[in-house]
């Protein structure tokens, strides 16, 4: 007999939140059952309240996990915000139709139908963040003289926000990766004329 107390959990946790990944994006949070999340990851009921609190606690983890592999990071790996939102804009191309996971942006389709308010809020808290991240980064562009006097960046970080919410729902809708990379395209061209 050992001195340690209980018994190890019988799954691997990284598994599991890849699997509860899966089911909120691609069903949403609302129409995903603890049945669903228990079938899928082979779990009985008590082992996931075990693990992660109740379905909302497992979808804050599945949140946090999936901002760590697809959130903003082009915007701090490029040298300026111009082109940290090109990149986003084509890595989000890529990302919303790629075949191994469900289409489009989890943070957006996840709040589709939703009635928890506590939900929406935080889903809609995270998509504003962005938005206002975008603005900041812009500011301070036009600021350093890298953006053009002129540049409205809380009217040019929205519209980047709303380009990327409607592409994901394009990619939901069936568009393919080239028809969203030109749709990014044309988002760059309507960025005011880079300064310099």
């Amino acid at each position: 007999m050992t001195g340690t107390r209980g018994r190890p959990r019988s799954f691997d946790r990284e598994a599991a939140l890849a699997t509860a990944t899966e089911l909120f994006w691609e069903h949403g949070y609302e129409a995903t059952s603890i049945a669903d999340l228990t079938e899928a990851m082979g779990i009985r009921p008590p082992s996931l309240y075990a693990a992660f609190g109740d379905k909302r606690g497992l979808f804050d983890k599945v949140v946090a996990r999936y901002g760590e592999h697809y959130g903003l990071r082009a915007m701090d790996e490029e040298p300026t915000v111009r082109v940290g939102v090109a990149r986003l804009l084509l890595d989000a191309a890529r990302e919303y139709t790629a075949p191994e996971h469900p289409r489009g942006c989890m943070i957006i389709s996840a709040a589709a139908n939703c009635t928890d308010p506590q939900v929406r809020d935080a889903l809609r808290a995270i998509r504003n963040a962005n938005i206002a991240d975008f603005e900041q980064r812009i500011a301070a562009a036009v600021a350093r003289g890298e953006e053009p006097p002129e540049t409205d960046p809380a009217t040019l970080a929205r519209f980047t926000g709303a380009v990327l919410q409607g592409m994901s729902q394009q990619a939901r809708d069936g568009a393919v990766r080239e028809e969203l990379e030109a749709v990014a395209a044309a988002a760059m061209r309507a960025w005011p004329e880079a300064a310099g």
